[in-house]
């Protein structure tokens, strides 16, 4: 499933999901949005199996009225961790690592 975070700085203002900006991001493909912040930032969480975030970003973001001052965060890894040992060979971004002997991916 492909992934757009929206970072959008002002985490003051109110975010508000109405219904013109579900039917906007659907017609870019996204089934599922979550929001996410902090004291300084708001996060906004794209996903879909019919969503690509390289072709969409911008729409994406104008979608949710941050056009201007958006930073997308393009999915780089995803990795499933569920049955795997830290002795098991992981797959990351297109190659075959091993864990290192301090316990971490090389």
């Amino acid at each position: 499933m492909a992934m757009l975070v929206l970072l959008l700085g002002d985490a003051d203002s109110e975010f508000c999901v109405r219904q013109e900006l579900v039917s906007d991001l659907a017609r870019l493909g996204v089934t599922n949005l979550e929001l996410v912040r902090d004291e300084h930032t708001v996060g906004v969480v794209l996903e879909g199996w019919l969503f690509d975030p390289a072709r969409s970003a911008g729409a994406a973001a104008e979608a949710v009225g941050a056009a201007a001052e958006a930073r997308p965060l393009h999915q780089v890894m995803q990795l499933a961790l569920a049955g795997h040992s830290a002795h098991d060979a992981v797959a990351s971004a297109g190659r075959l690592t091993t864990p290192s002997e301090g316990g971490g991916i090389r």
